[in-house]
């Protein structure tokens, strides 16, 4: 949020209920998604401690909205992988990561729903964002392959160099097939004139 405006404080107590101390009523984890799309700012605390357990109950509420299964914005290779990070040497660099990522497409969401949608359906709209989701993660393993000790990235093989891209096209086929064909046929003719 722009202002100074101290978020709202949202009391959780043991027998699981939720309280809003800015309306003085009770409200849902429902109702807190919808808070946050609104853009509204809150802090949720234990009401025996007052720890701060906002982040639990985030996770609490994305647990929930994946539960309902109607639209699921965390694929189950995105979830495994988030899970092997925990633990791992490198996992203080995520959190950064995935912020920055999060904002970068926060701020660049309208745009992509004005051009894509208007020049091209939202079918290819949602190809598009696809294609940048591919794009960020290619970036962000490039950024972790840095952070690997040199003899590590050796013994993976790879001598720290990206993975070349894996798919071709087509036409990149037909192209390599006709360029194999030309140089065997080259082959062909320099083994007859011997």
């Amino acid at each position: 949020m722009a202002d100074d405006k101290k978020p709202t404080i949202i009391k959780k107590y043991a027998n699981r209920r939720l309280y809003h101390t800015g309306t003085s009523t009770y409200v849902t984890l429902d109702d807190l998604a919808k808070m946050i799309q609104k853009g509204e700012e809150f802090e949720v605390q234990d009401a025996k401690t007052g720890e701060d357990i906002t982040r639990s109950v985030l996770a609490q509420i994305i647990f929930e909205q994946e539960g309902k299964g109607t639209t699921n914005l965390l694929p189950i290779p995105f979830l495994r992988q988030l899970i092997g990070f925990y633990g791992d040497a490198l996992q203080g660099v995520l959190p950064t990561y995935l912020e920055a990522s999060m904002q970068h497409f926060a701020r660049e969401q309208q745009k992509f729903r004005e051009q894509f949608s208007s020049s091209f359906g939202p079918a290819v709209a949602f190809g598009a964002m696809e294609e940048q989701a591919r794009r960020n993660m290619a970036v962000f393993q490039e950024a972790m392959r840095m952070f690997l000790p040199f003899g590590q990235r050796r013994a993976n093989g790879d001598g720290g160099q990206p993975k070349p891209e894996t798919t071709a096209t087509e036409s990149e086929l037909e192209s390599l097939r006709r360029q194999m064909s030309d140089m065997q046929q080259k082959l062909d003719r320099i083994v007859t004139k011997d």
